[in-house]
């Protein structure tokens, strides 16, 4: 499935790049996309959203 989400803590590319991780964590055959500039993450994912959502914030990053 793919999920779209937005990160509002996402400031610089180490930012997006541990999103990326943590999201690869929770499905390591995820696909991630992040847009800094707009702050949107795009994930196609078998993981639920709840536990890409959890893994994010449990990461230190504001997910809405």
């Amino acid at each position: 499935m793919t999920l779209e989400m937005k990160v509002t803590s996402m400031v610089c590319e180490v930012c997006a790049k541990t999103v990326t991780n943590t999201i690869k964590n929770v499905d390591a055959g995820s696909e991630v996309t992040i847009d800094l500039s707009t702050k949107v993450v795009q994930v196609e994912t078998q993981a639920s959203e709840t536990a890409i959502k959890e893994a994010i914030a449990a990461a230190g990053h504001t997910v809405e």
